[in-house]
């Protein structure tokens, strides 16, 4: 009976181990070889400026460039010592609706800033409701919620005053 159990030990042992070893071997073989493709270039910095600048306030710029360089459209410029900012983070502060709901039709990103700009009441009741202390965050420039809550002008009264019974 020992025999019997040692040939099965035998034979599932080498069973196992020819089931195993392929599996190794490509396991292997896939840790050697680099499954991710190689990164593609970053974007020309002077162009990010450039599209940055124009979310401030110059749609059809905006369009153009992301027509040409679909990548911009959440591309991100450093105006220095962190102040990060992309195309809708500028509509955002400086009141423009068109661009930011032109960018957000695009797969723009979207925040509690610009959703304050645009009025959109709901959406920043929500979000300070789980998080108050957002209430006196700064969005890019060091620019408060309020101040682009302003900036949304009659569209985005309701928000201003909801903001500014928060902040206090």
């Amino acid at each position: 009976m020992n025999e019997n159990l040692s040939r099965r030990a035998v034979l599932g042992g080498t069973l196992g181990a020819a089931l195993l070893i392929p599996g190794k071997l490509l396991a292997s073989s896939a840790l050697t070889q680099d499954p991710k493709k190689p990164k593609p270039p970053a974007l020309e910095p002077s162009l990010v400026k450039e599209f940055v600048g124009a979310g401030h306030s110059d749609l059809d710029k905006v369009k153009a460039m992301l027509a040409e360089h679909p990548t911009l459209l959440n591309a991100t410029w450093d105006w220095g010592n962190g102040d990060f900012e992309m195309a809708i983070g500028g509509a955002g502060h400086m009141g423009r609706p068109d661009i930011a709901e032109y960018l957000i039709s695009q797969g723009g990103r979207y925040d509690l800033f610009v959703a304050a700009m645009l009025g959109e009441l709901e959406h920043v009741q929500l979000i300070l409701k789980l998080h108050p202390n957002l209430a006196k965050s700064k969005g890019p420039h060091g620019i408060s919620l309020l101040q682009h809550a302003k900036a949304g002008g009659e569209r985005s009264k309701a928000v201003l005053e909801f903001v500014q019974l928060q902040a206090v």
